[in-house]
């Protein structure tokens, strides 16, 4: 049981990762990113590569994965700038399909359908398997501090004020002199490296990646966090994320009390569940739980 709650205890901080990314491309920057699943698999499969081909270091594997998927949202937010809501949203749903498509029919480079598996962990092969969960999951939650406290340092500086104000009022922005074009790059850059970032670490965590891993439903689940907890906000995006796994694998016990439904039924029930989350969420705290407030600039006391 022990193992079983740390590994959704990483299972939680990988989302948490994630949608510390979408905060800062969509939250902070207003930029709609519906390939979020592209972006995490970029990671996964580059890390994996890079360590089980390569034979790296999980350290470099996982920096690599990074760098690739920062540099995939840098050309991608490069390419789109001048779409604006639905029409971006589109086009990075399309691109989070492509990756997937990519990884399942190139087997020269990612095995196809068949994933890659051994993928190698830190101390995997030293440790017992209760060990190993408790090491990465201390590992992925240090990791998940790290990067709220620049996320949050971002959110504090001129630069995540100036993002915000893009959000609010692109053309405003550009009139007050802010950069926006690179402004926007940059951010969607960021928050890729964050996306990248939660894809590697969950490759070395489940030690094994395949395409059906990385499908849209991923993204809707990281949208539900951080809608949930609050857009804007870092620590919503982080408790979004603990909500969502909550309710992912707390729903699994409620099925032995539907016996006469199948289990594809009883699975569906699931989601029906954290649909009614979401709708009694944005009825009663339409701003998510932590509302987004204007954060105190960086330097100032209270």
């Amino acid at each position: 049981m022990l193992s079983y709650f740390l590994a959704n205890l990483t299972f939680a901080g990988i989302y948490a990762l994630l949608a510390l990314g979408l905060n800062v491309i969509w939250g902070m920057a207003g930029m709609i990113n519906l390939g979020l699943a592209g972006f995490f698999a970029l990671g996964a499969y580059a890390s994996s590569i890079a360590t089980v081909y390569l034979e790296f270091p999980i350290v470099l594997g996982v920096s690599l994965g990074v760098m690739v998927a920062a540099t995939a949202g840098g050309v991608l937010s490069q390419l789109s700038l001048n779409l604006r809501g639905d029409y971006l949203a589109i086009v990075t749903l399309g691109f989070g399909e492509l990756i997937r498509l990519i990884a399942t029919n190139e087997t020269w480079l990612t095995n196809g359908s068949d994933g890659i598996s051994g993928v190698p962990g830190p101390f995997r092969s030293s440790l017992t398997p209760l060990a190993f969960n408790a090491v990465a999951c201390a590992l992925v939650i240090s990791t998940v501090l790290v990067a709220w406290f620049i996320s949050e340092r971002i959110r504090k500086a001129p630069f995540g004020r100036a993002l915000r104000a893009i959000r609010d009022d692109e053309m405003a922005a550009a009139v007050a002199g802010k950069p926006v074009r690179l402004y926007k790059i940059q951010a969607f850059a960021i928050g890729s490296a964050l996306l990248g970032l939660a894809g590697a670490a969950y490759a070395h965590f489940n030690s094994y990646v395949a395409p059906d891993i990385f499908r849209p439903l991923l993204t809707i689940y990281i949208f539900f966090a951080l809608t949930a907890g609050g857009t804007g906000n870092t620590l919503g995006a982080v408790f979004g994320a603990v909500l969502v796994i909550a309710l992912l694998e707390g729903t699994r016990f409620i099925e032995p009390f539907f016996e006469s439904l199948s289990g594809v039924q009883a699975a569906s029930i699931r989601e029906i569940v954290i649909g009614a989350t979401l709708i009694f969420v944005m009825r009663f705290r339409p701003k998510g739980i932590f509302a987004e407030r204007p954060p105190r600039p960086l330097g100032t006391s209270d």
